[in-house]
């Protein structure tokens, strides 16, 4: 091999020691070897050169094709180099140049250049070479998979924080805007569980494939892992743009998807931020627009939420809420308001529905909308709904001692209903307090159904074997299809109170809502319990409807009416 660091300046008798080095190199295998003139011109190259290049046998004659020797990129450094070398006499560093053989093949290949002398004087610049490009193509492809997503091929975070850093800094010299768009899929675990997660894969690639058609050459999209990306809007002109393309997206991502066998119909929640209004650094950025986006999701899902100042407020609170639910149980905070049931026929008390409190040590006695989500984020809601089912049937078992025996209500939260030993710990807790199974009626909201398909069908029957009563909670807002319904073994429907603002109204869109609804219980078998009522004309309407139940305000004067000891009137939020 050819020293390519040697130093050639001394006078020797150059032209011995040319023709010398000119036989050896001539049939080297290794080395390509071509010298250049002042001009660049190749007057003299071997036959592993011409054998890189893919040089004719003509162009081998003429022994001058000068258009090899530059680079396909950074010429300007190379020229440079050349011309350095016949300056100053010195050999250049060996560098990586990206070039072109005569037959049009790209390659990479590993370049010195070093002065040849004659008598004393520099008469040519050898450029001695190896091919690199199986080093290079290797170097590239390490590079590709520590830099991008190897299920989508998307940017992966260190190639979106790299992009993102820049981004930052391009905005603040022009002072420019950007904006980060953290978009999540909608209930996309559904899918795993049920179908599988090649089916889950092959549509994360194609939710990927959408969003890149969705977005300029000059943004970026990248997944972060599971079913979160994040899209880079660089150097928007304004807010607008950056709704517009978040709309785009919702929209493309709404379209069905057709991952043979299946058709699946899919939605996204995302939260944007923007530079610089929304934070000035990538971290903060990066939070702000997660914090949007769980917002969108509170919001209803299938939406775009921009952040804003109230939502930080409510996540400092939501963590300060963490750390003090997890000493709230120990500590006694909590009690139960019972909200009677009343039969729509005789008016009297059928049962009642335990709701939970929380006595906040500095905030007050809080009602569960301002704590619950907190509550799944500390991983309290499981012990607290157990607490809860224990207070309540002893207060079920109380009412049995005062011989007037009635049925307890208790909600079960998603987290509680997936427990693989639901049907055992309520078993336990019957057992340990006393109650008959009939007295204990488990609500589920129709969005937990939904979201867990076969599984909650099999929850719900382990459940009714112990005798237990299920309702479904707020009917109407899950879009169950009524051929789930009749799978399910379920006791009651509870009307969603939502759809009771109008109901006077006998055209009203939700006046027919309700009819429907009580129609349907009927027809299998359930009964229908209306939630939320609060005037004579509300319970009058849903009478006449055929409800069988109704709970809410008014439901809490007509069980005063029955005297039944232990059921609170409503309180206020503190």
């Amino acid at each position: 091999m050819v020293d390519w660091n040697v130093k050639a300046g001394a006078v020797q008798d150059a032209a011995e020691l040319v023709a010398q080095i000119a036989a050896a190199i001539e049939h080297t295998p290794l080395v390509a070897v071509c010298a250049l003139d002042r001009k660049g011109e190749v007057g003299f190259w071997n036959t592993a050169c011409a054998e890189l290049y893919g040089i004719t046998a003509e162009a081998a004659l003429r022994r001058q094709h000068a258009s090899l020797v530059w680079p396909l990129e950074r010429a300007d450094e190379y020229q440079e180099a050349l011309a350095g070398v016949w300056r100053t006499g010195q050999a250049s560093a060996a560098h990586d140049w990206h070039v072109q053989s005569s037959a049009g093949r790209q390659l990479w290949i590993y370049s010195a250049l070093l002065p040849v002398y004659q008598y004393g004087a520099l008469q040519q610049v050898w450029r001695m070479e190896i091919d690199v490009s199986p080093r290079k193509a290797a170097e590239e492809s390490s590079r590709h998979q520590a830099q991008h997503d190897f299920l989508t091929g998307l940017p992966n975070r260190v190639l979106l924080m790299d992009r993102l850093s820049l981004a930052v800094a391009a905005a603040r010299r022009r002072g420019g805007m950007l904006a980060l768009l953290f978009l999540d899929l909608d209930q996309f675990k559904q899918i795993n569980d049920t179908l599988g997660h090649p089916v889950g894969d092959m549509l994360l690639k194609e939710v990927a494939a959408r969003l890149v058609r969705c977005v300029r050459g000059v943004d970026t999209v990248s997944r972060q892992g599971g079913d979160e990306f994040i899209v880079l809007l660089s150097d928007i002109g304004g807010i607008e743009q950056a709704a517009h393309v978040a709309g785009a997206i919702l929209q493309a991502i709404e379209q069905e998807f057709v991952l043979a066998p299946h058709r699946l119909k899919i939605a996204a929640s995302i939260g944007i931020s923007l530079y610089p209004g929304d934070g000035i650094d990538i971290d903060t950025l990066l939070n702000n627009a997660d914090l949007a986006m769980f917002h969108a999701k509170e919001g209803g899902r299938n939406r775009f939420q921009f952040f804003n100042a109230e939502m930080n407020a409510r996540a400092q609170e939501r963590v300060g809420f963490e750390n003090d639910l997890r000493l709230a149980l120990s500590e006694q905070q909590f009690l139960l308001e019972f909200t009677p049931a009343i039969d729509m026929a005789s008016g009297s008390t059928l049962g009642a529905e335990a709701l939970v409190r929380w006595r906040h040590p500095t905030l007050g006695l809080l009602l569960p909308e301002r704590f619950l989500q907190a509550a799944e984020g500390s991983g309290v809601i499981v012990p607290l709904g157990s607490w809860v089912l224990q207070q309540a049937c002893q207060r079920a078992r109380r009412w049995d001692r005062a011989a007037r025996p009635m049925s307890v209500a208790v909600n079960l939260s998603p987290a509680e209903f997936m427990q693989k030993d639901l049907a055992a710990q309520i078993a336990d807790t019957l057992a340990a307090q006393g109650l008959p199974a009939q007295q204990l009626e488990l609500e589920v909201t129709e969005a937990t159904l939904m979201r867990h398909g076969a599984s909650a069908r099999a929850t719900l029957q382990a459940l009714r074997a112990l005798g237990v009563r299920l309702a479904i909670d707020h009917f109407g807002t899950g879009y169950t299809r009524l051929g789930q319904i009749k799978d399910y073994p379920v006791d009651k429907l509870k009307i969603d109170r939502s759809f009771l603002a109008g109901v006077e109204q006998e055209h009203s869109d939700n006046a027919r809502v309700v009819r429907a609804i009580v129609g349907i219980g009927h027809s299998l078998g359930m009964r229908v319990v209306a939630e939320g009522v609060e005037s004579d004309s509300q319970r009058e309407f849903l009478r006449q409807c055929g409800c069988d139940e109704y709970q809410g305000l008014r439901a809490y004067a007509a069980a005063g009416d029955d005297g039944i000891d232990g059921l609170m009137a409503p309180v206020d939020q503190g």
